[in-house]
């Protein structure tokens, strides 16, 4: 598939999940399938939210998206690591970075105070898209969240970067509203 008819297929199965007529499987013979290897046509890298669950969100099966699940969907180095994975070895074409609605990691980032050596290590990678959406809505946060954290794809990796500029990878971000199921892709 090219970026267009991945976009697509996302939308499509977006669609799906909103309707309620999704078709997830993953029965014993899709699992036979895919003992010898993936060939997921998306990356995803969303958050760890228990409500956010990329496969059901866009109606895909088992070896469809290759998912990376991280609080408050944050290019860390491991997450950049297991994208460049993606990338480099299963040929992904489109990183889809997908913040959401009611997000505790940000939201946690944006009330601050001290919450132990951990979760301070996380939202410290959230800081600079709450000082840029320093006076504006909680939603508006998240999705500078998503996008910044798009960027920071491309800043912090060499194989991200030059798949983007060689081999026309394409870096998106979106919100996932989680009253209605709907994603709204940003860039």
């Amino acid at each position: 598939m090219n970026v267009q008819e991945i976009k697509e297929r996302l939308i499509k199965g977006n669609q799906s999940y909103i309707a309620d007529t999704e078709n997830l499987t993953s029965d014993s013979s899709l699992r036979e399938t895919l003992t010898n290897g993936q060939s997921p046509f998306a990356i995803i890298l969303s958050c760890a939210d228990s409500r956010v669950v990329p496969e059901m969100i866009f109606d895909c099966n088992i070896g469809e998206l290759f998912v990376v699940r991280v609080a408050g969907n944050i290019a860390n180095s491991s997450s950049i690591a297991s994208i460049e994975y993606a990338v480099a070895h299963l040929n992904c074409k489109m990183i889809l970075v997908l913040g959401h609605e009611s997000c505790g990691a940000v939201t946690a980032a944006v009330q601050g105070g001290d919450n132990g050596p951990n979760l301070n290590h996380l939202v410290s990678h959230i800081s600079d898209s709450v000082k840029m959406g320093e006076g504006k809505e909680l939603i508006d946060v998240i999705k500078i969240n998503a996008s910044n954290n798009a960027k920071t794809l491309v800043e912090n990796s060499e194989i991200l970067k030059n798949a983007v500029d060689q081999s026309g990878l394409v870096i998106q971000s979106g919100y996932y509203n989680l009253g209605s199921g709907k994603v709204d892709f940003l860039d």
